[in-house]
């Protein structure tokens, strides 16, 4: 097991906000940020914790890795143990560019690896690295949006694709987007209640019309007209039926066919995270649907860990509902209305209150890395730091199964 090391992950995303890659971040027990005395340990417990704690696939899925190495680690042969194909190595900014440096980032590139520059600033010192790296991630915090566009067409004439870190407003990433930024990151992708809301169009409609049959454990009939009455609805349920039914060999013959080939457990999970990926061309690339996944997983494995099996379906169903109300123009209440949701379940939305109100505040806290709270709140609940590593290692698993 993990131990008392925890793993974080904060999206990286493409310019069509779909999601790349993730950055692997360090956190411990008691600190309230990634603030460390010895990185180098920092950086051994990331690797260590992906490769033998949670597993690379679970964690990244089919996306890369980012993952920050101060000199001693760069310098080390350690480094052999990460699948090159798979991981980012990112040069902190605090590493003096030396022959030493210049000689181990050529090394490491003619061997395969991916290399970056992070929190980094245009410096004619660098000329040689920019060479030879791959991406530069530039601070927006440190570099004002004024001065973003002469730094840009100075690094243009190098093979390196620019990455926006610490994007916050829809402002700053059009920003970036006009002055060709490839990649980006930071909360305004990362937290739901900072990204662009939508109204709930017809297909969302359909999809919380479903909910609610299959949650008042409706008729079959009645769950098949209503696919029926939407063709691009069943148009996705025969895709669904294809993607998990690997190795299936009767032909679907119709609707009915499919809805029992899958059956009514998978049906729930994919509208419910459907909702999110609603007439969105990112599809299960969007980091809402991963957010959601996430949180809705680790949610539903907690209650395996306190013994409240009685909770499981509705931990999952209020983690989905939590981050769904970010998302469309709608008030938690008349989401509640619209689902016919449990008091239980709506306590836990709009207070987060209850049994299934602390598990959802746990894992808002987790997502933050907030382990200045999270540590007096798991004495309040009595779990274990080892139950909620475990809860969120299941999840990932989960969420890679999804992809």
């Amino acid at each position: 097991m993990i131990g008392s090391s925890l793993l974080g992950r904060q999206p990286i995303l493409n310019r069509g906000e779909e999601l790349m890659g993730y950055e692997l971040l360090f956190r411990s027990p008691g600190a309230a940020t990634a603030e460390v005395t010895d990185a180098s340990h920092a950086t051994a417990n990331v690797i260590v914790n992906t490769l033998t704690g949670f597993g690379m696939d679970d964690i990244l899925g089919t996306h890369k890795g980012f993952i920050n190495l101060e000199s001693e680690l760069l310098m080390h042969d350690s480094l052999n143990l990460l699948p090159k194909d798979r991981v980012v190595i990112e040069l902190l900014e605090t590493l003096q560019v030396t022959p030493e440096l210049i000689d181990r980032c050529k090394f490491l590139k003619e061997n395969g690896f991916t290399l970056a520059l992070d929190d980094h600033q245009y410096s004619p010192e660098c000329h040689e690295l920019y060479q030879i790296v791959d991406i530069v991630k530039v601070d927006l915090v440190q570099t004002p949006l004024e001065s973003l566009a002469s730094m840009v067409g100075k690094f243009q004439r190098y093979p390196l694709q620019l990455l926006a870190e610490k994007v916050e407003t829809r402002q700053q990433f059009e920003h970036c987007l006009q002055l060709g930024f490839h990649l980006f990151q930071g909360y305004y992708f990362a937290k739901p209640a900072l990204l662009v809301k939508k109204r709930l169009n017809e297909s969302g409609t359909v999809l919380l019309k479903l909910m609610r049959l299959i949650g008042d454990d409706a008729q079959q009939s009645e769950i098949e007209a209503v696919f029926r009455s939407d063709p691009g609805l069943t148009y996705k349920l025969l895709l669904l039926v294809n993607s998990v039914g690997t190795g299936l060999r009767s032909k679907i013959e119709n609707v009915r066919h499919a809805l029992a080939l899958l059956g009514r457990h998978q049906i729930k999970r994919w509208i419910q995270l459907a909702l999110f990926a609603s007439d969105d061309r990112r599809g299960m690339e969007n980091p809402l649907v991963d957010l959601a996944a996430v949180r809705a997983g680790f949610m539903e494995n907690l209650t395996d860990m306190r013994s409240l099996r009685d909770l499981k379906e509705k931990a999952f169903l209020t983690g989905i509902v939590s981050v769904l109300e970010k998302v469309y123009d709608l008030p938690i209440e008349e989401i509640i209305t619209k689902l016919n949701l449990s008091d239980e379940i709506a306590a836990a939305l709009s207070g987060r209150e209850g049994r299934l109100g602390e598990l959802l505040h746990l894992a808002e806290l987790l997502e933050a890395m907030d382990f200045s709270h999270i540590c007096r709140h798991l004495d309040k609940m009595e779990v274990s730091l080892n139950d909620v590593l475990m809860s969120q290692e299941k999840a990932f698993a989960w969420r890679k199964e999804l992809a």
